[in-house]
């Protein structure tokens, strides 16, 4: 390999670096985003229900969902303990 096909290589690994770093961004920026909107849905469920621990069976499947959303998305463990706590109450159909 001589210096001109080192340089031109280098050229494109810059070139292409500096095209797919802002992607990458986009898509941390777009996880980020995802996991506050599912925390936020999770809480809101938790919430309306602390009260009287009694909730839906729709709204459970929807807890579990929102949950395994968040956790693939690598949420930290404030909603494992809010979950679990969850999964005590009273299901009603």
């Amino acid at each position: 390999m001589n210096l001109t096909s080192t340089t031109v290589l280098i050229t494109e690994i810059g070139i292409l670096l500096g095209a797919i770093t802002p992607c990458i961004i986009a898509i941390i920026c777009l996880i980020n985003g995802m996991k506050c909107l599912l925390r936020k849905e999770i809480l809101s469920i938790y919430y309306e229900h602390k009260e009287t621990k009694v909730f839906r069976q729709y709204e459970y499947e929807n807890l579990d969902f929102l949950y395994k959303a968040y956790k693939a998305l690598r949420g930290n463990s404030f909603v494992d303990k809010i979950k679990k706590e969850m999964e005590s109450w009273k299901v009603e159909s």
